[in-house]
């Protein structure tokens, strides 16, 4: 009665959609179907290939946030729920963060090139400024790239240091890296789903 959906590559890139009885825990009988390629037509067809009681009692699949397997599970599945998985939930809020200190590093290096001209135009020597690690703005947005995946707790020293920059420096990642790590948090101490969708609702 509970499924998961999720395209994955064996060899040679080639993808292939894998459909798992999540209760099975990857033991005995957690295969339900391999498919080679994603296209939703063609997963379709072989698992229409299930006996319809069989698919009509399945009550809940766990699946990406993309359309086509959206799509599988609704004409497959007709009677289940369909569940987001975390994972792509938590991905999605740490490529957001990671956008914005891409978007400062543009920025960054804007300013940077602008700076050069400038002094280029004097006929001074560009002489970048350091924060006080000695990173400059670019390296500082360069560097963090890392940090900004983990939690606090598991920052070297030097990431703290660079985290505290970063954070007084730009508080939009600041924000941003709270909202993601309070959605992680949500996930691991939310062990309960009907818990976890609440918390998710309140963040």
């Amino acid at each position: 009665p509970y499924l998961a959906i999720d395209e994955t590559s064996l060899s040679n890139g080639e993808l292939y959609t894998f459909v798992t009885n999540r209760d099975a825990c990857t033991r005995e009988c957690s295969l339900v179907a391999v498919v080679a390629g994603t296209k939703s037509e063609d997963v379709i067809a072989v698992l229409q290939r299930i006996d319809e009681e069989s698919r009509y009692a399945v009550k809940e699949v766990t699946l990406d946030l993309s359309d086509s397997m959206r799509k599988i599970v609704r004409t497959a599945f007709p009677e289940a729920s369909r569940v987001i998985d975390r994972f792509h939930i938590q991905k999605l809020a740490c490529d957001a963060v990671q956008e914005l200190r891409i978007k400062h590093r543009w920025d960054a290096i804007q300013q940077a090139n602008e700076e050069m001209e400038e002094a280029k135009r004097k006929n001074e020597d560009y002489v970048p400024y350091r924060y006080s690690n000695g990173d400059t703005r670019r390296e500082l947005l360069i560097r963090s790239r890392y940090l900004l995946f983990k939690s606090a707790d598991k920052w070297t020293e030097k990431q703290k240091q660079r985290a505290a920059i970063l954070f007084e420096e730009y508080p939009d990642i600041k924000k941003a890296y709270g909202l993601c790590h309070s959605l992680r948090m949500i996930f691991s101490k939310n062990t309960i789903k009907d818990a976890a969708r609440l918390a998710m609702a309140r963040w």
